[in-house]
């Protein structure tokens, strides 16, 4: 009988064992099944939130695409400034040539006026 008696109070800590398991896999599921209704909502919310976000996407898209359609016009502008400050510099070379050229040929009146004024101050005549 003594076998019988020290028996039972091993098998009765082994049923305790397995009872707080029970309890403690049950407050596991319970906490695992707040934790996916709350996941739950969060996805839920989450679906509008990704079709906003596709909505703002195609609006970059398309401001992007005016973008790169102002950055065109404004390459050709450059461009087509190019030929003009090119043309420009020609005609200002031009410019400067025929000024060279006006200096030079009056040079030699200056120099005339010059001996004029002289000879008039000279002969008393301003």
């Amino acid at each position: 009988m003594a076998d019988t008696a020290s028996s039972k109070p091993p098998e009765r800590q082994r049923i305790k064992k397995l009872a707080q398991a029970a309890l403690n896999a049950d407050m596991t599921v319970e906490q695992l099944e707040g934790i996916l209704a709350d996941m739950g909502e969060t996805l839920e919310g989450l679906g509008p939130t990704m079709g906003n976000l596709d909505a703002t996407i195609e609006k970059l898209d398309a401001t992007l695409v005016r973008m790169s359609g102002t950055l065109d016009q404004v390459d050709t502008t450059v461009d087509r400034m190019s030929d003009v400050v090119a043309r420009l510099e020609r005609v200002v070379a031009r410019v400067e040539v025929l000024v060279g050229i006006g200096e030079a040929a009056l040079r030699p009146l200056g120099v005339l006026e010059s001996a004029g004024k002289s000879v008039a101050a000279r002969l008393g005549l301003h």
